[in-house]
Protein backbone atom coordinates (compact mmCIF):
# COMPACT_ATOMS: atom_id res chain seq x y z
CA UNK A 1 0.00 0.00 0.00
CA UNK A 2 1.53 3.32 -1.07
CA UNK A 3 1.18 5.55 1.97
CA UNK A 4 1.37 9.25 1.05
CA UNK A 5 1.12 11.22 4.27
CA UNK A 6 2.75 14.24 5.86
CA UNK A 7 6.23 13.62 7.26
CA UNK A 8 5.15 14.22 10.85
CA UNK A 9 2.48 11.48 10.55
CA UNK A 10 5.05 9.08 9.09
CA UNK A 11 7.20 9.53 12.19
CA UNK A 12 4.21 9.16 14.51
CA UNK A 13 2.82 6.05 12.80
CA UNK A 14 5.91 4.30 11.44
CA UNK A 15 5.66 1.44 13.93
CA UNK A 16 1.98 0.96 13.12
CA UNK A 17 2.66 0.38 9.42
CA UNK A 18 5.01 -2.49 10.30
CA UNK A 19 2.63 -4.38 12.60
CA UNK A 20 1.23 -7.73 11.37
CA UNK A 21 -2.38 -6.53 11.43
CA UNK A 22 -1.54 -3.59 9.14
CA UNK A 23 0.36 -5.82 6.73
CA UNK A 24 -2.68 -8.11 6.60
CA UNK A 25 -4.95 -5.08 6.07
CA UNK A 26 -2.70 -3.76 3.30
CA UNK A 27 -2.85 -7.10 1.48
CA UNK A 28 -6.65 -7.20 1.80
CA UNK A 29 -7.01 -3.66 0.44
CA UNK A 30 -4.68 -4.36 -2.50
CA UNK A 31 -6.73 -7.40 -3.48
CA UNK A 32 -9.95 -5.42 -3.16
CA UNK A 33 -8.69 -2.68 -5.48
CA UNK A 34 -7.57 -5.34 -7.94
CA UNK A 35 -10.87 -7.21 -8.01
CA UNK A 36 -13.57 -4.63 -7.21
CA UNK A 37 -14.41 -0.96 -7.50
CA UNK A 38 -13.20 0.60 -4.26
CA UNK A 39 -13.53 4.15 -2.94
CA UNK A 40 -11.85 6.50 -2.54
CA UNK A 41 -9.29 6.20 -5.35
CA UNK A 42 -6.18 4.46 -3.99
CA UNK A 43 -4.08 7.62 -4.14
CA UNK A 44 -6.55 9.34 -1.77
CA UNK A 45 -6.86 6.67 0.94
CA UNK A 46 -4.67 8.71 3.27
CA UNK A 47 -5.77 12.19 2.16
CA UNK A 48 -6.68 13.16 5.72
CA UNK A 49 -3.03 12.71 6.73
CA UNK A 50 -1.70 14.35 3.59
CA UNK A 51 -3.70 17.57 3.98
CA UNK A 52 -3.59 17.85 7.77
CA UNK A 53 -0.11 17.69 9.25
CA UNK A 54 0.10 16.17 12.74
CA UNK A 55 1.82 19.27 14.07
CA UNK A 56 -0.96 21.52 12.76
CA UNK A 57 -3.90 19.37 13.88
CA UNK A 58 -6.25 21.48 16.01
CA UNK A 59 -9.59 19.77 15.34
CA UNK A 60 -10.54 16.13 14.72
CA UNK A 61 -13.89 15.21 13.13
CA UNK A 62 -14.61 11.48 13.12
CA UNK A 63 -16.70 9.79 10.45
CA UNK A 64 -17.46 6.12 9.84
CA UNK A 65 -17.14 4.94 6.20
CA UNK A 66 -16.11 6.72 3.01
CA UNK A 67 -18.91 7.53 0.57
CA UNK A 68 -19.55 4.49 -1.63
CA UNK A 69 -20.85 6.19 -4.81
CA UNK A 70 -18.92 7.17 -7.97
CA UNK A 71 -16.64 10.23 -7.69
CA UNK A 72 -17.97 11.16 -4.25
CA UNK A 73 -15.32 10.57 -1.64
CA UNK A 74 -11.84 12.09 -1.57
CA UNK A 75 -10.44 10.51 1.57
CA UNK A 76 -11.75 13.17 3.96
CA UNK A 77 -14.79 12.29 6.10
CA UNK A 78 -18.05 13.96 5.01
CA UNK A 79 -16.24 15.60 2.07
CA UNK A 80 -17.00 15.17 -1.64
CA UNK A 81 -15.11 16.22 -4.75
CA UNK A 82 -15.75 19.55 -6.43
CA UNK A 83 -18.80 19.45 -8.69
CA UNK A 84 -20.40 16.47 -6.90
CA UNK A 85 -23.85 16.87 -5.35
CA UNK A 86 -23.62 17.21 -1.58
CA UNK A 87 -24.88 14.12 0.28
CA UNK A 88 -27.64 14.76 2.87
CA UNK A 89 -25.32 14.67 5.91
CA UNK A 90 -23.03 17.25 4.35
CA UNK A 91 -25.99 19.43 3.41
CA UNK A 92 -27.02 19.38 7.06
CA UNK A 93 -23.47 20.19 8.21
CA UNK A 94 -23.54 23.26 5.99
CA UNK A 95 -27.02 24.23 7.25
CA UNK A 96 -25.69 24.15 10.80
CA UNK A 97 -22.62 26.12 9.71
CA UNK A 98 -24.91 28.77 8.23
CA UNK A 99 -27.05 28.88 11.38
CA UNK A 100 -24.08 28.81 13.76
CA UNK A 101 -21.68 31.25 12.10
CA UNK A 102 -23.94 33.08 9.66
CA UNK A 103 -21.89 31.81 6.72
CA UNK A 104 -23.51 31.21 3.37
CA UNK A 105 -23.59 27.57 2.29
CA UNK A 106 -20.50 26.78 0.17
CA UNK A 107 -21.01 25.81 -3.46
CA UNK A 108 -18.54 22.94 -3.21
CA UNK A 109 -18.72 20.08 -0.72
CA UNK A 110 -14.96 19.64 -0.84
CA UNK A 111 -13.62 20.07 2.70
CA UNK A 112 -9.94 20.16 1.76
CA UNK A 113 -9.84 23.79 2.84
CA UNK A 114 -10.77 22.70 6.37
CA UNK A 115 -8.14 19.97 6.35
CA UNK A 116 -5.46 22.37 5.14
CA UNK A 117 -6.13 24.52 8.22
CA UNK A 118 -5.61 21.69 10.70
CA UNK A 119 -8.93 19.82 10.75
CA UNK A 120 -8.26 16.07 10.65
CA UNK A 121 -11.27 14.65 8.78
CA UNK A 122 -10.89 11.03 9.83
CA UNK A 123 -13.09 8.13 8.79
CA UNK A 124 -12.80 5.14 11.11
CA UNK A 125 -12.63 2.93 8.00
CA UNK A 126 -10.57 4.39 5.15
CA UNK A 127 -11.86 2.31 2.23
CA UNK A 128 -15.15 0.81 1.06
CA UNK A 129 -16.44 -1.33 -1.79
CA UNK A 130 -18.69 0.47 -4.29
CA UNK A 131 -22.37 0.48 -3.28
CA UNK A 132 -21.59 -1.65 -0.22
CA UNK A 133 -21.42 0.46 2.96
CA UNK A 134 -19.52 -1.16 5.80
CA UNK A 135 -17.84 -3.67 3.50
CA UNK A 136 -14.34 -2.87 4.79
CA UNK A 137 -15.21 -2.68 8.46
CA UNK A 138 -13.50 -5.05 10.90
CA UNK A 139 -10.54 -5.63 8.58
CA UNK A 140 -8.03 -3.63 10.60
CA UNK A 141 -8.79 -0.03 9.71
CA UNK A 142 -10.46 0.64 13.06
CA UNK A 143 -7.35 -0.47 14.94
CA UNK A 144 -5.26 1.87 12.83
CA UNK A 145 -7.55 4.90 13.19
CA UNK A 146 -8.04 4.29 16.92
CA UNK A 147 -4.25 4.49 17.21
CA UNK A 148 -4.32 7.78 15.32
CA UNK A 149 -6.90 9.19 17.76
CA UNK A 150 -4.89 7.95 20.74
CA UNK A 151 -1.68 9.49 19.37
CA UNK A 152 -3.36 12.87 18.91
CA UNK A 153 -4.89 12.65 22.38
CA UNK A 154 -1.64 11.65 24.07
CA UNK A 155 0.84 13.83 22.20
CA UNK A 156 -1.05 17.08 21.72
CA UNK A 157 -2.92 19.54 23.94
CA UNK A 158 -6.09 21.57 23.40
CA UNK A 159 -7.46 19.71 20.39
CA UNK A 160 -11.21 19.84 19.67
CA UNK A 161 -12.70 16.40 18.97
CA UNK A 162 -16.10 16.62 17.23
CA UNK A 163 -18.08 13.40 17.66
CA UNK A 164 -21.32 13.25 15.69
CA UNK A 165 -23.52 10.23 16.40
CA UNK A 166 -23.13 7.13 18.54
CA UNK A 167 -20.40 5.52 16.44
CA UNK A 168 -18.08 8.51 16.74
CA UNK A 169 -19.01 9.08 20.37
CA UNK A 170 -17.76 5.60 21.25
CA UNK A 171 -14.31 6.88 20.31
CA UNK A 172 -14.57 9.35 23.17
CA UNK A 173 -13.39 6.61 25.50
CA UNK A 174 -9.86 6.82 24.06
CA UNK A 175 -9.64 10.64 24.21
CA UNK A 176 -8.28 12.44 27.27
CA UNK A 177 -11.08 14.85 28.13
CA UNK A 178 -8.93 16.60 30.75
CA UNK A 179 -6.74 18.28 28.13
CA UNK A 180 -8.96 18.37 25.04
CA UNK A 181 -12.46 19.61 24.24
CA UNK A 182 -14.89 16.85 23.25
CA UNK A 183 -18.05 18.04 21.48
CA UNK A 184 -20.79 15.43 21.12
CA UNK A 185 -24.13 15.65 19.34
CA UNK A 186 -26.50 13.66 17.15
CA UNK A 187 -25.29 12.68 13.69
CA UNK A 188 -25.96 15.14 10.84
CA UNK A 189 -27.76 12.50 8.76
CA UNK A 190 -31.43 13.25 7.95
CA UNK A 191 -32.44 10.43 10.31
CA UNK A 192 -30.84 12.07 13.34
CA UNK A 193 -30.08 15.75 12.66
CA UNK A 194 -33.30 17.01 14.28
CA UNK A 195 -32.50 15.07 17.46
CA UNK A 196 -29.72 17.36 18.58
CA UNK A 197 -27.38 18.09 15.70
CA UNK A 198 -29.18 21.21 14.57
CA UNK A 199 -28.50 23.92 17.11
CA UNK A 200 -25.46 22.20 18.61
CA UNK A 201 -23.16 25.02 17.38
CA UNK A 202 -20.01 22.92 16.94
CA UNK A 203 -18.24 25.51 14.80
CA UNK A 204 -18.60 28.50 17.13
CA UNK A 205 -17.80 26.32 20.16
CA UNK A 206 -14.67 25.04 18.43
CA UNK A 207 -13.41 28.51 17.63
CA UNK A 208 -14.26 29.90 21.07
CA UNK A 209 -12.20 27.11 22.63
CA UNK A 210 -9.25 27.55 20.27
CA UNK A 211 -9.29 31.30 20.86
CA UNK A 212 -9.36 30.78 24.64
CA UNK A 213 -6.18 28.68 24.31
CA UNK A 214 -4.41 31.28 22.17
CA UNK A 215 -4.73 29.13 19.06
CA UNK A 216 -5.75 30.23 15.58
CA UNK A 217 -9.43 29.77 14.78
CA UNK A 218 -10.65 27.70 11.83
CA UNK A 219 -12.21 29.50 8.87
CA UNK A 220 -14.97 26.95 8.37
Amino acid sequence: MDVKIAASWKIMLRNEFEKPYFQKLANFVKEEYKNHTIYPPARQIFSAFEHCDFEKTRVVIIGQDPYHGPNQGNGLCFSVNDGIRKPPSLQNIFKELESDLGKSIPESGNLERWADQGVLLLNATLTVRANSPGSHQNKGWEQFTDTVIQQVSANKDNVVFILWGAYAQNKGQIIDGTKHLILKSAHPSPFAAHRGFFGSQPFSKTNAYLKSKGLKEIDF
